[in-house]
This record gives C-alpha cells, sequence and structure tokens, in this order.
C-alpha cells in the first residue's frame, strides 16, 4: 500500500500552474520555484519534481511520461507473473516426464 501524499493533489497543481506562469515571464522566472515554494510552504525541491514531471507529461522536456511509466510498470508485473508460471509449468511437466520414465510394478 502507498504511503499517504504530504501535499494535496490540488496543492500540487496549483503550485505546478503558478511555476509555469512565473517562467512564462522573464522578469520573474529567475527563482520562481523557490519563491512560490516559500508562498505556498512546500518544499522546494518537492516543487521542482512536480514541475519536472509536468513539463516531461506536457512533452516539453525529454523523458518517461507518468502513462508511459504506468504501462511499463504494469508490463514488468505481468512478465514477472509469466517468468513465474512458466517455472511452475516447467517443473511441473519435468515430474511427470519423470513419472512416465519409471517403470511401473
Amino acid at each position: 500500500m502507498a504511503p499517504p501524499k504530504k501535499y494535496p493533489d490540488e496543492l500540487r497543481e496549483r503550485a505546478t500552474r503558478m511555476v509555469v506562469e512565473a517562467r512564462r515571464d522573464p522578469a520573474a522566472a529567475t527563482g520562481a520555484i523557490k519563491r512560490i515554494a516559500d508562498q505556498l510552504g512546500i518544499h522546494p525541491e518537492a516543487l521542482r519534481t512536480w514541475v519536472k514531471r509536468a513539463e516531461i507529461d506536457a512533452g516539453d522536456r525529454p523523458g518517461t511520461t507518468t502513462g508511459d511509466a504506468e504501462r511499463i510498470a504494469q508490463l514488468e508485473r505481468e512478465n514477472r507473473e509469466l517468468r513465474r508460471a512458466n517455472a511452475i509449468l516447467k517443473s511441473a511437466s519435468a515430474f511427470f516426464a519423470a513419472e512416465l520414465d519409471r517403470p511401473s510394478r
């Protein structure tokens, strides 16, 4: 189970939107993340991470989008499950093949 979030989603969205808008203005772009984080009571590094994720999801920055990352994680879980099932089937088939090779009494 995932731990509870420290900041609500509405605050994340609002803070990210404020930074994006502040960066559009060249005069306010410098130190926008620190300034907005201080105003909203958020740790600056948390806000920097949210902004980076939003830029990646919007296609403004290279990287794996949130949707792609979720899909990759889902496929990796499915892959692990299939490998485990394959290992079980291989060991079962080896067991039954050995049973067939034994002479009957």
